[in-house]
């Protein structure tokens, strides 16, 4: 009976953990563009956050890392683009289409 009991709490434990861990996780970091500018133009987050940028305007946009490790294709009004950052940082970005755009991801 003590051996049942210690196997059923493990897995509880086990259950526990599981769900603690997914708990966990890091929310999507949302990133507007629009009028030709990137909202928020500064973010700051924590390893493992996927940032969501969603183009609100009403032409082409893509985003670019300044070093051109990570791209986006040309999103069209209502397009999505998103990218996990697994590694703390400052990382530059900006629409090669429109050059003047930039912003930026600081990762903590």
């Amino acid at each position: 009976m003590n051996f049942a009991f210690n196997c059923a709490r493990a897995a509880l434990v086990a259950v526990s953990l599981v769900g603690a861990s997914a708990a966990v996780k890091a929310a999507d970091m949302p990133v507007s563009i629009d009028n030709f500018v990137f909202t928020p133009a500064e973010t700051q987050i924590t390893v493992g956050t996927t940032v969501v940028w969603t183009n609100n305007d009403d032409i082409p946009h893509t985003v670019v890392d300044a070093d051109h490790k990570w791209k986006s294709s040309a999103l069209d009004t209502g397009d999505k683009f998103s990218h996990t950052f697994t590694e703390p940082g400052t990382f530059d970005y900006f629409c090669s289409l429109h050059p003047h755009m930039m912003a930026k991801i600081i990762v903590k």
